[in-house]
């Protein structure tokens, strides 16, 4: 699917597809924003060559997993933004690789399938920012996409919560199973997140041509994505901490309650091996056993082992062994 918006220097938009693109040609001072979605790379090249971007701009965006980034080149900017497509409280997201193609007058953005911002400024507020400016336009879509990020992982918060509760008053392995799926999918998140943040750094930290940061509303869009971005990162990290804290948490109580047991077995053995040495000794088949022949050995026998087990349960009793 190829949609576009046209604005006019009198204030005129028009919607439409690529056929557009002629009348931007001769429309001086207009901007365009043209959204490709799932279409064909032989498709997506003819609408990139005919704005004349730079062949390793198109390669890159043309990639299905490159890391985002951003790159400037003649008359264009670089974006490449890893978006999402879908995204829920149990961290389940599927993300998709959107690419900005940035001018002076034009914005470009190319995605395999659909991304809820793009669709959500698209049918919005998007005419009026680009009016303004096609890189507003860009900045905005980052800013929308970070906030569908922030309002799931709030979401997973409150699960989180629940699950720490949970865990503390009846853990078990599966929900450490469930624990270590979230840090799993944190981690991978804080990795799209550290991307992010450095293509927000550089806009922060250099001037680049087509967004640039002497305009006080183009510095207050970077600024704000930025902050999300930030954000993200510091949320992702917390997050992570507390699920290892959980998992430590629940190991250390593991290992408690098994060195509770063995201490138990160590008590019970401890009683008993006296006991087993002494029957051991009075079960050797010698024939000349002083005690062998005596009318009371038996019951001697077992008065020393029953004092034996007596005395060694009140000693353990007394130090708090069980």
């Amino acid at each position: 699917m190829i949609r576009a918006i046209l604005t006019t220097p009198e204030g005129e938009t028009h919607e439409g597809d690529e056929r557009l693109l002629a009348v931007w040609q001769t429309t001086p001072r207009s901007h365009i924003w043209i959204d490709m979605q799932g279409e064909s790379q032989q498709s997506e090249r003819a609408i990139l060559e005919a704005f004349e971007f730079h062949p390793m701009a198109i390669q890159d965006a043309h990639k299905d997993r490159h890391p985002p980034k951003i790159e400037e080149f003649e008359n264009h900017t670089l974006i490449i933004y890893r978006g999402i497509s879908s995204f829920d409280a149990e961290l389940n997201y599927l993300p998709q690789q959107v690419c900005f193609f940035v001018g002076e007058r034009f914005l470009v953005t190319l995605h395999p399938g659909q991304a809820l911002s793009i669709e959500r400024l698209f049918n919005e507020h998007g005419k009026a920012l680009l009016a303004h400016s096609p890189e507003h336009v860009a900045l905005r879509v980052m800013y929308i996409s970070a906030g569908f990020y922030i309002d799931s992982l709030l979401e997973f918060e409150t699960a989180l919560s629940d699950l720490e509760d949970e865990l503390l008053e009846n853990g078990n392995d599966v929900l450490m199973r469930k624990i270590i799926t979230y840090r799993s999918r944190l981690v991978k998140m804080r990795r799209i997140f550290s991307y992010h943040q450095g293509i927000t750094q550089e806009l922060t930290a250099y001037d680049y041509e087509h967004l640039p940061r002497e305009e006080s509303e183009t510095l207050h869009a970077i600024n704000d994505v930025a902050d999300r971005f930030e954000r993200l990162y510091t949320l992702t990290q917390m997050y992570y901490d507390i699920c290892g804290d959980l998992i430590d948490g629940y190991i250390s109580i593991s290992s408690h309650q098994l060195n509770i047991t063995m201490r138990v077995l160590t008590v019970i053995t401890a009683i008993f091996v006296p006991l087993t040495f002494i029957a051991g000794i009075y079960g050797m088949n010698f024939e000349n056993m002083p005690e062998l022949r005596y009318q009371y050995g038996y019951f001697f026998v077992w008065g020393a082992m029953l004092g034996i087990a007596g005395v060694m349960i009140w000693l353990f009793k007394r130090k708090h062994w069980f």
